[in-house]
């Protein structure tokens, strides 16, 4: 193939058509219901439409493919228990439209290729298993049985099961994330990357060296009994908008909210409750009492200021601002860590993080006198080189004040995924603990490996460098999620088969390997029949919460297999000699279930526990207020402040989504909080940095990024005046992802670096 006809990894450079109009103040609202249902009722017909929309979310319907926020614990909403966003993502899962061969023969790969991801993502449901041969422009239809007997050939021609990479989706239920790592390691291999490694793996790393579990300790009713909520790098309006709701009940019960952000978005600001008479008439709630525009990465100059100022409260009246008790009983290190708080100035700090010091006074006046409060965070905190550092120091300031593990209290990192918090309690993880190895040795009776595998970033560098050489990937948009695009391309090509398990098209599919599989996927949605009987399977939500999910819609396809099956189908072809009876978990899902409880702790049951209306809570020990460090103490943690490495025309870029995507998935041009239509290719630029540049609303720019000595450019971006923090700059992924570096990680999480991107910008 030649250079001019090889796929394109990155959208195209094409503008669309920018209209700016001034950002939103509430949230939600009629705008809300009126856009969720024409996206609904735009893909499908209004009997499917309503039918999926009330089963989304309720006591045996289906859990929502979109983000992870947790359902309520009692009642749940007659009227529908879903979100704007929620309604967007079933609108493109259960589409009527369909991609059968006829499709494929009429649209090669280059032409496809030349598309931009909102339009590849339109075209429908993928019908049926495709096959791209090595050389070929073209898909074509193979069976499911030949489509494994490929896998199979492939996988047994590698010199190594360590040369195959199996990706995991944060939408794979935790039945097929079992048999998956199950398969995988009885294969022979730890390459187990996931979702989780570019998002959340720094409050994984941070949570589990301070408490003990790197998950969050709060429950939903806690925020109802709030007295403070702190929201760092996070924006609930766009990325888990039923967030909002919660944040209205803590309001009503006399909660504080303070946001801290570069950007003020709107749903920090204020919040129309469609599901109440007063969201109905316009009657809205105020959001954040005090809003903290911080500097992109100064998040730790901020929290060490709060501390220090809280300290000195703490010496003027003992006892009453630190929870001295439960430092005394339950933490490790507190002395070393106020010795180290003292060497810093608070009026420093103050100028580091771009906030006045009053604000940040009155900051700590919300906070000094209350214990019932916890802090919410996102990608804001966890995709920087000090993102496990800066998680820990929010961690410190929980134990500062006892907050954690009580009523009310404790740390909540909001996962974007459906169930990536589940897939890696199921066991999809590159580094293993030696406990669960064992535990699979023993129920299974085979020897897992115990070497760690590979993660995104590795994985990723295993490609480029041939010593991986088969892609396997159950679900998402591996390509467009992961950061060096042009970088990732090159290394998905050098791979010998790539396969995609998927329900929808995606740019993955058209970037791949020298043969490429596309094997299309029961939805969350759709209806799981085996044997004539009904299968459901299960997820974890951001709270631990584990809950069956059954789909109620027709499948589009009578070719579409669900995962667990694809798995099982997967393991009979590839593994001849198998200890594991996979006939009998393709037959009835409870089979896996029954396994799982042997496996996995806090699953004992699970059969009888996943079928309880609103599922079962996982253990989780911190919430208790006991930590399972090596201590057996809460850990304080003591880690310097970021500094700033700006050289002159340079601005920090964060990588951002617009209100019309979830992840890599496109729902239109509109992102109208940010007053932004018609146009994705856009930099969000503070008035001053518009100035120093010369540059006005809708000027066009090329960006670039320089790292290591390695320039990467992407071309034809609108410059949009808004009010972001000073010399930052904000564009969306993922059409900027090709300037993040593959090599800038974040320290010990190994997570890249979308948050913290140097660049220059070149007028066009």
């Amino acid at each position: 193939m030649s250079e001019d006809q090889k796929p394109y990894a990155e959208n195209p450079d094409k503008f669309a058509d920018l209209k700016i109009t001034k950002p939103k103040k509430v949230a939600a609202g009629i705008p809300a219901i009126l856009t969720s249902l024409q996206h609904v009722f735009g893909e499908m017909d209004i009997k499917r439409g309503v039918k999926a929309l009330f089963a989304m979310n309720k006591k045996g319907g289906f859990d929502c493919p979109s983000c992870a926020w947790p359902d309520p614990d009692d009642e749940r909403s007659r009227l529908g228990e879903y979100c704007e966003n929620g309604a967007k993502a079933i609108a493109e899962e259960a589409t009527t439209k369909r991609l059968t061969a006829d499709f494929f023969a009429k649209n090669s790969v280059y032409d496809l290729s030349l598309l931009n991801d909102y339009e590849i993502g339109k075209k429908g449901r993928i019908a049926e298993p495709m096959y791209l041969p090595e050389g070929a422009t073209h898909y074509q239809p193979i069976t499911w049985e030949n489509a494994f007997s490929k896998i199979a050939d492939a996988l047994h021609s590698l010199d190594s099961p360590d040369e195959a990479l199996f990706y995991t989706s944060g939408r794979t239920s935790n039945e097929a994330a079992f048999l998956y790592q199950l398969f995988v390691r009885e294969y022979g291999t730890n390459n187990l990357p996931d979702c989780s490694n570019m998002c959340h793996e720094s409050s994984g790393v941070a949570l589990t060296e301070s408490i003990g579990v790197g998950k969050g300790t709060v429950k939903l009713e806690d925020f109802y009994e709030a007295e403070v909520i702190i929201i760092i790098g996070q924006n609930p309006g766009t990325n888990a908008p039923r967030m909002l709701t919660a944040l209205r009940k803590a309001k009503e019960n006399g909660a504080k909210i303070i946001a801290i952000n570069p950007l003020p978005e709107t749903g920090l600001i204020g919040f129309d409750d469609p599901q109440t008479i007063k969201g109905f008439l316009n009657i809205h709630t105020d959001i954040a009492d005090l809003f903290l525009q911080i500097r992109v990465n100064q998040d730790m100059s901020l929290l060490k200021a709060i501390e220090l100022l809280l300290y000195r409260e703490e010496q003027k009246n003992p006892g009453t601002v630190f929870n001295q008790s439960f430092i005394n009983e339950k933490t490790d290190g507190y002395n070393d860590f106020i010795n180290d708080l003292l060497r810093y100035d608070e009026s420093k700090l103050a100028a580091d993080c771009g906030i006045p010091l009053e604000k940040i006074y009155r900051a700590v006046d919300i906070i000094k006198n209350k214990s019932k409060w916890l802090t919410c965070w996102s990608m804001g905190l966890t995709q920087h080189k000090n993102a496990v550092y800066t998680i820990q120091e929010v961690v410190n300031l929980h134990l500062l004040k006892g907050s954690i593990g009580k009523p009310g209290a404790g740390v909540c990192p909001v996962r974007g995924h459906s169930n990536v918090q589940g897939d890696r309690t199921m066991g999809i993880y590159e580094k293993p603990q030696e406990k669960f190895l064992n535990t699979l040795e023993k129920v299974f009776g085979f020897k897992p490996p115990s070497k760690h595998g590979y993660d995104v970033v590795e994985s990723i560098k295993a490609m480029h460098e041939d010593k991986a050489k088969i892609f396997f990937a159950m679900g998402g948009n591996f390509l467009s999620a992961t950061p060096d695009t042009n970088f990732t391309a090159e290394a998905l090509r050098k791979c010998k088969l790539t396969v995609q398990v998927s329900t929808k098209l995606n740019r993955s599919h058209l970037v791949h390997g020298k043969e490429a599989l596309i094997l299309p996927v029961l939805s969350r949605s759709d209806k799981d029949i085996t044997n004539n009987e009904a299968q459901f399977v299960s997820c974890e939500n951001s709270m631990g919460v584990v809950q069956s999910s059954q789909g109620v819609l027709n499948p589009v396809s009578d070719q579409l297999i669900s995962e667990p099956a694809i798995v099982c189908r997967l393991a009979k072809a590839v593994l001849k000699n198998s200890v594991v009876n996979w006939d009998l978990y393709e037959k009835h899902y409870d089979h896996i279930r029954d396994d799982i409880a042997k496996v996995i702790p806090g699953c004992e049951n699970y059969n009888e526990k996943v079928r309880h209306p609103g599922g079962f809570y996982l253990p989780n020990a911190a919430r208790e207020q006991s930590f399972e460090t090596e201590k057996k103490k809460a850990i304080f943690n003591i880690h310097p402040v970021n500094e700033w490495t700006l050289n002159e025309d340079e601005l920090i870029m964060i990588t951002i989504r617009s209100h019309d995507q979830f992840n890599t998935t496109i729902y239109g041009y509109e992102d109208r909080y940010r007053g932004i239509h018609g146009e994705r290719r856009v930099v969000l630029l503070n008035k001053k940095d518009m100035d120093r540049r010369g540059l006005m609303n809708k000027d066009a720019v090329n960006i670039s990024s320089i790292y290591n000595g390695q320039k990467r450019t992407v071309k034809n971006f609108l410059v949009v005046e808004y009010p972001i923090s000073e010399y930052c700059a904000a564009t969306y992924y993922p059409e900027t992802n090709a300037l993040v570096p593959i090599d800038n990680v974040a320290e010990k999480s190994n997570t890249p670096v979308f948050k913290t991107v140097n660049i220059k910008l070149e007028k066009v």
